[in-house]
C-alpha cells in the first residue's frame, strides 16, 4: 500500500476572483499602520523633554509642569501654570499663568510669561539662548541688556513659590493702584484706605 496524501487546499474563492486582493488589502494594512504616530521610548512626552531635545537645560521651567502643547512643527509651544508663581536663581524669576514661545536648537524666541527682576524692576523676559553649550553661559534677553546666567544654576526644573501680590511692583505691575498703606490684592485697592 502506498502512502496517500490529501488533496491540497484549493485557493480561497475570494482570493482566486480577485487575485490582486491580497495585494491591495496588505498595502491598505501598510498604509493604515504608517498614518500611526509613532512613540518610541525616546519621543518627548514632557515639555522638559522638548527643552532637552532642544539643547536647552530643563530648569527653565518650574517644577511639575505636566498641562502644556507644543507643535513640533514650528516649535512653538504654551505651558500652563495652575498659578503665577517665583522662582530664585541669582535673580528672581516671576511666571504668569500661561508661558509661550518658539523652540529651536539652543534656543526659545518670541517668549512670553517670564520676568527676571534685576535690582528693584522687573523685566520681561523676551528670549533665551545657549551660543556655545561648552562655554556653560545662558543668556536671557529682557529687551534692554542681554543677562548672562550660569547654565549650572538651571540643570533642574526650580521649586516655585506663589508668586506675592502683596509686595509693591511685583512682577511688573505699575504701582498705580496701590493703596497708602500697601495693602493691594491683584490691583483692587483696600477699601478702608478710600
Amino acid at each position: 500500500m502506498g502512502l496517500h496524501f490529501p488533496p491540497p487546499p484549493s485557493k480561497s474563492c475570494l482570493f482566486h476572483q480577485f487575485p490582486s486582493l491580497p495585494l491591495a488589502f496588505s498595502s491598505l494594512l501598510t498604509l493604515a499602520f504608517l498614518s500611526l504616530p509613532i512613540t518610541t521610548a525616546d519621543s518627548p512626552s514632557t515639555i522638559y523633554d522638548h527643552l532637552r531635545l532642544n539643547g536647552l537645560p530643563i530648569g527653565l521651567l518650574p517644577k511639575d509642569i505636566t498641562d502644556f502643547s507644543i507643535n513640533t512643527t514650528s516649535g512653538q509651544f504654551l505651558v500652563f501654570l495652575d498659578q503665577p508663581c517665583n522662582a530664585k536663581f541669582e535673580n528672581e524669576v516671576h511666571y504668569d499663568f500661561n508661558v509661550s514661545g518658539t523652540l529651536s536648537f539652543c534656543r526659545i524666541r518670541e517668549l512670553s510669561g517670564i520676568e527676571a527682576q534685576e535690582l528693584f524692576l522687573w523685566f520681561p523676559v523676551k528670549g533665551i539662548r545657549v551660543d556655545v553649550p561648552s562655554s556653560g553661559l545662558i543668556h536671557f534677553d529682557v529687551g534692554v541688556v542681554d543677562k548672562q546666567f550660569s547654565l549650572s544654576l538651571f540643570e533642574s526644573p526650580p521649586d516655585c513659590a506663589v508668586a506675592d501680590f502683596l509686595d509693591s511692583d511685583v512682577a511688573g505691575h505699575d504701582d498705580d493702584n496701590h493703596s497708602q498703606s500697601g495693602s493691594q490684592v491683584w490691583g483692587c485697592r483696600d477699601p478702608t484706605s478710600l
